[in-house]
């Protein structure tokens, strides 16, 4: 007697709030690479700063986010909530971004990307934690793989349009940041009517998500997780650097947003596509990959600041973010308690605030001092140095 083979399992669908989402990072991002991609150089050329001085202001920002996280992921563990810090965080970036229209020197600059960044420090565990929530734990891959792919859709689109506002309006740098204002604006309003967060238990309690009992919870996997991303983001240091390459060899300022047109474009394309490879296969393959491909774009952006060469380098860049991002933030989902998701992204995203600053600080401190391919080399050598650690410990991070 002959029986029929059962089929595998379908993939089970993504929700509608994970797609919502996923809008609401394109649109606020949009808003900030309009201003991000032609930040540096309007630091550099109108305000007249140094290379250290914008590393410096481009490390504090992105580590202030990283760092905020851990205090929003922990009290959206207390609270039980997600969705109100989400919508405070994602208010405040909209609020930020016409002080960047009014900046006068490098000191303004850095106080309105210190709100833009505690913004997006508030918004961040909670927005990630919701989404490992909403999404089925087989498909969890390919949640944060869409939400990155959208967000990263944003984050060309918005350098884009920045090119085509430069060219129209002769490099009126202030008129696109003023521009800016709109899509972030459309972001909160898309996050507080298209959004439903998940029903909490009745009664739940509030408990505290650091005290050391609850911390304890933390499996060793979970850690082993947070060990892995400080090291990767040891290994890459700002996009701002990126585009001073691209200015090195001649680009036109107007042009100077498409080299995160171009990181961003393979981001988006590559990000849904390994997020949906990750529920699948050994993570520390995909990890070793990701390393690989940082690896070859150091190389690139070391040898010349060509165009050819530094479009290189900046697509595997981006195809390097595109493996790495929405996989780290699934290893965090996978082995974290479900009711310290928020903490754990909190912490996850404290080291690698600290790792960012410190690349970031030293890689302009190298650009002034050596040069910029001296940044690169050093830059490639640690991710070596990375994947040989990757490759010399027992077993797989996950899977």
């Amino acid at each position: 007697m002959m029986h029929a083979v059962t089929p595998p399992a379908p993939r089970p669908p993504l929700p509608a709030a994970i797609w919502m989402l996923g809008f609401v990072s394109l649109l606020m991002d949009i808003s900030s690479e309009m201003i991000h991609s032609l930040l540096p150089v309007f630091m550099v050329t109108a305000l007249g700063v140094s290379a250290f001085t914008v590393g410096l202001i481009e490390g504090v920002a992105e580590a202030t986010a990283l760092i905020v996280k851990v205090f929003s992921g922990v009290l959206s563990d207390y609270w039980g909530r997600r969705k109100p810090l989400a919508l405070l965080g994602y208010g405040m970036g909209a609020l930020s971004k016409p002080l960047f229209a009014l900046a006068t020197g490098a000191s303004s600059v850095f106080a309105a990307r210190f709100i833009d960044r505690v913004g997006k420090g508030i918004r961040g565990a909670p927005r990630d934690a919701l989404v490992a929530e909403l999404a089925p734990a087989a498909a969890r891959g390919a949640a944060f793989g869409l939400r990155q792919a959208l967000d990263t859709v944003g984050a060309f689109v918005g350098p884009l349009l920045a090119v085509a506002l430069m060219l129209l309006w002769a490099n009126d740098f202030r008129a696109v940041f003023w521009v800016a204002v709109v899509p972030g604006v459309l972001a909160v309003a898309l996050l507080l009517v298209g959004v439903r967060e998940p029903a909490r238990a009745v009664g739940r309690p509030a408990v505290n998500p650091i005290r050391r009992a609850n911390l304890r919870r933390l499996p060793r996997a979970y850690w082993r997780v947070v060990v892995i991303g400080a090291v990767f983001t040891l290994a890459r240091f700002s996009e701002a650097f990126l585009v001073l390459r691209a200015q090195q060899g001649g680009l036109p300022l107007a042009w100077v947003p498409l080299v995160l047109i171009v990181m961003n474009v393979v981001y988006a394309l590559s990000a849904y596509p390994f997020g949906k490879l990750s529920d699948r296969v050994d993570h520390r393959v995909l990890l070793a990959l990701g390393l690989v491909v940082l690896i070859a774009a150091d190389t690139a952006l070391a040898a010349s600041n060509q165009w050819a060469w530094v479009g290189l380098g900046v697509a595997l860049w981006g195809l390097h973010l595109g493996i790495t991002q929405g996989l780290l933030a699934t290893m965090v989902a996978d082995a974290a308690p479900a009711d310290l998701l928020g903490t754990a992204y909190g912490f996850f995203n404290l080291v690698s605030g600290v790792a960012l600053l410190v690349a970031s600080a030293l890689a302009g401190l190298l650009w002034d001092q050596a040069g910029a391919s001296v940044t690169f080399v050093v830059g490639g050598v640690f991710c070596g140095v990375a994947l040989l650690a990757l490759l010399a410990t027992r077993g797989s991070p996950q899977h």
